[in-house]
């Protein structure tokens, strides 16, 4: 099958660790056996206009055609305000890039739409659909529910797109549920994650930490951007400074736009993995680290319930309750109890449930 990915996030040549989740499933759709055209529509702003959100990184300089993963990336600019207090302007700035795209594809033609969040590309999205007649399917990561379903000015456009994609799919049951209980009605809604898997050359089994008890140096891993307020990381400052209260000598690695080679160095070396944030729609980082034999202390975001033992996750977080779970990653014996990740979440599950999908909606044509 054609299909023609349209995504709001995906890795620049400068910003290697944006929209990682996006080139996965790209690779993966390849992998189908499926012809995969990539569209990431990029805001017009200057430079230092990136400092206001890390995922900016690298957009202001970003070439108009790129090559990540040998597919080749078109990155047509829109015009966007700060939190859109026009949303009308960006939906038709967005819109209006419908003729370049054509340009670019030349007599290429997609049979479905992929929309990897829907504000504001699946306003593009849904409008190359009724242009070339084929269906579109929206693909929430979450801050198109946590964040954009009450937005005063996006809220409802978000809502619209929801009801009118062909087909919606939600990366946690979590999302799915939030999105019916803020009152959006959808047709045809799924729940199918990122997958997770790791190349042979990083991937090690979890082993249980060895050293003298509150007297070792231990390495915790923030895998995220500190500037990125979602992911809290005063919180994560707070829990490494009690350990050192209690003796630890603490080191705390941050992830700042790393590629993800480095990216999985760090969790190799990491004692644990600490996730403060306030909301995820995954976090994917929480899969990886696992298959790098790291294990994972984190509050109750994104789907991190379903395979992390109880005693490593917290609905209330503190930073006595993150510590003490700290300590039980590092006195649990991994070796003879693994954490190991749901089968639904492993590449080969993925590809099924989204040649389902697919599928389906060919039928329905």
């Amino acid at each position: 099958m054609r299909i023609l990915l349209v995504t709001l996030l995906h890795p620049l040549p400068t910003n290697a660790a944006r929209g990682t989740f996006v080139a996965d499933h790209a690779q993966l759709l390849r992998e189908m056996g499926h012809d995969v055209r990539i569209v990431n529509p990029l805001p017009r702003l200057l430079k230092y206009m990136e400092q206001s959100r890390s995922t900016l990184t690298g957009v202001a300089k970003a070439p108009k055609h790129f090559e990540h993963n040998e597919f080749n990336v078109f990155a047509p600019r829109y015009v966007a305000y700060t939190d859109h207090p026009y949303p009308w302007l960006t939906s038709r700035s967005i819109r209006n890039r419908q003729r370049a795209i054509e340009k670019w594809l030349a007599g290429w033609r997609p049979e479905h739409i992929v929309a990897h969040t829907l504000w504001p590309v699946g306003e593009l999205a849904r409008s190359l659909s009724k242009r070339w007649k084929v269906p579109w399917t929206g693909v929430v990561h979450g801050h198109d529910v946590d964040v954009g379903l009450s937005h005063s000015t996006t809220g409802k456009r978000i809502k619209s797109l929801m009801k009118s994609a062909d087909s919606m799919v939600f990366v946690s049951d979590r999302l799915r549920t939030s999105a019916e209980e803020q009152g959006v009605i959808i047709k045809k809604a799924r729940t199918i994650p990122c997958h997770s898997e790791m190349d042979d050359e990083w991937a090690r089994p979890m082993k249980k930490w060895k050293g003298r008890w509150r007297r070792e140096a231990i390495d915790i891993l923030f895998p995220a951007d500190p500037r990125r307020p979602e992911k809290n990381h005063y919180l994560a400052l707070q829990v490494g400074e009690l350990l050192e209260q209690r003796g630890w000598i603490v080191g705390m690695t941050t992830l700042k736009q790393q590629p993800r080679s480095i990216v999985w160095d760090r969790m190799i070396v990491a004692d644990v993995t600490l996730i403060t944030s306030h909301r995820e729609s995954g976090p994917l980082v929480a899969r990886e680290s696992i298959l790098c034999g790291t294990p994972v202390v984190s509050t109750n975001v994104g789907d991190v319930a379903t395979y992390l033992p109880e005693e490593l996750v917290h609905s209330q977080p503190s930073p006595e309750r993150l510590a003490d779970a700290c300590e039980a990653a590092l006195q649990t014996d991994w070796d003879s109890s693994p954490i190991t990740l749901p089968q639904w979440m492993s590449s080969s599950s993925v590809s099924q449930q989204w040649s389902s999908l697919l599928q389906n909606l060919e039928e329905e044509e």
